[in-house]
């Protein structure tokens, strides 16, 4: 072929180069552009979560690890339907608390304060604060004696200590933008609850789902009394506090700047996203902490489980270390998530009830009283661990009374949520009441069932 045969050709073959080069760099730059995009999605949804996000993980602490893995262990897969059931309820009563937060500025306790007769609020915030201070105790120990599953030479009360130090000093020294970025990122060592279930062997997730949806509840009485347990560990007042606060603190960090903020649709409609998806996560957890303890202590024929530790260590042999490391770094991460919470929310309640400057924004100079709950809180928590005192009775306590104040709390949030007058246009949707009303009285349900066969 000639040069000027092969210039021809070239010059021929060069728009279809071209073109082929074009074409190249466009799908490169759409790659770039949806890869760009996608995390710019992932960055704004994890923008949006933040209280439902924490409070959601935190209903999954310790307690109710334990309260999980001894429904797996004694009945298998029979209460996993209760996810189905607690996972609407929960939602929509917290949505609740986070509407009341944004709309009125003020926590759930200062709102009652306004609304409802001062002996109820008082009496109320007094059993939630003996509740909260028995279930940090339960934690506490937990943690404790998960810890030394991994490191053994370290010995508990060194352990409770040591958590009692770590949590306050994430309570007081730390300011609240840091702080509440610490319990979200704490949140997502659920994760290992998740994952241990998918290193059992052999788990027939046919069965599982086939259960979930046909469960073999006999209504007997220890069946009863866990599912009462459930329930109470599920929703619990904490919980109403915290979210209610964390809202106010997050959208109103100071005083100076609260008519800076205004409540619109697209404010309801991300704090939505976050409660719904914080409680979803809730109710995720719980379902694999109850099929991994189905699946391995319950066929294993290990069913006398009464703590998270407990189940920890019974699932080394069954279900290998890598799955009981998994269930121990778990309890100990839900308790540095959640004990900050319990602490946290009995002081708002406290402080709001008795006009105390209060809030996680304020330095501890500025709001001696309600630092001072918190940390007589956790003082108190750790005194527990040395008392002798049975911690499965302390949570049995705790459950208790949350579930005696529960009914009470709920009635208030629900009148609170539905009042035009306090909520004006962002006040409950009939079909929010009607499952709110359903909350109220399935906890009723419980309180009484748990007085007839846990005191009768």
């Amino acid at each position: 072929m000639s040069v000027k045969d092969d210039f021809v050709k070239q010059a021929a073959e060069a728009p279809a180069r071209v073109l082929d080069a074009t074409v190249s760099g466009s799908k490169n730059a759409f790659k770039v552009a949806n890869n760009h995009n996608q995390t710019k999605r992932i960055r704004r949804f994890w923008h949006i979560l933040g209280p439902g996000l924490t409070t959601g993980a935190s209903d999954d602490d310790p307690a109710g690890i334990a309260t999980y893995s001894q429904a797996g262990a004694r009945f298998g897969y029979n209460f996993l339907f209760v996810s189905l059931i607690t996972f609407p309820l929960m939602s929509v009563v917290q949505e609740m608390c986070a509407r009341i937060g944004l709309v009125t500025k003020k926590g759930l306790a200062a709102n009652i304060k306004e609304h409802f007769p001062l002996p109820i609020l008082y009496i109320s915030a007094g059993l939630l604060f003996c509740a909260n201070i028995f279930n940090i105790g339960a934690n506490l120990g937990a943690m404790a004696s998960s810890t030394q599953l991994i490191f053994p030479q370290i010995s508990f009360p060194a352990l409770v200590v040591i958590f009692t130090i770590i949590t306050l000093v994430l309570q007081v020294s730390f300011r609240f933008e840091k702080y509440s970025q610490i319990l979200k990122w704490l949140s997502l060592v659920l994760l290992a609850y998740i994952i241990s279930a998918f290193l059992v062997d052999d788990i027939e997730w046919k069965v599982v789902f086939y259960k979930m949806l046909h469960p073999g509840f006999t209504f007997e009485e220890d069946q009863m009394l866990l599912l009462c347990a459930i329930f109470g560990t599920t929703i619990s007042p904490y919980l109403f506090f915290w979210q209610t606060t964390q809202e106010v603190e997050e959208k109103y960090p100071s005083a100076p700047q609260k008519t800076a903020f205004h409540v619109n649709r697209k404010t309801i409609h991300e704090m939505r996203i976050d409660v719904w998806m914080g409680m979803l996560f809730s109710s995720i957890v719980m379902f694999f902490i109850i099929t991994t303890c189905a699946a391995t202590l319950n066929l294993g024929g290990l069913s006398e489980i009464d703590t998270s530790y407990q189940a920890a260590k019974a699932l080394e042999p069954l279900a290998g270390k890598n799955a009981s490391l998994l269930f121990s770094l778990g309890i100990i991460g839900t308790g540095l998530l959640s004990i900050p919470i319990l602490a946290g929310s009995a002081s708002y309640a406290i402080s709001e009830s008795l006009g105390w400057k209060k809030g996680l924004g304020k330095q501890l100079k500025h709001a001696y009283a309600f630092y001072g709950i918190i940390i007589f809180s956790l003082i108190f928590g750790l005194v527990i661990n040395f008392l002798g005192l049975d911690p499965i009775k302390a949570l049995i306590y705790s459950a208790i009374i949350n579930g005696l104040i529960s009914p009470l709390f709920l009635i208030q949030i629900l009148i609170l949520s539905s009042n035009q007058k306090v909520m004006g246009k962002f006040k409950n949707s009939q079909l929010g009441n009607i499952i709110g009303w359903i909350a109220a009285v399935v906890m009723v349900a419980a309180c009484a069932l748990t007085i007839l066969f846990g005191i009768i």
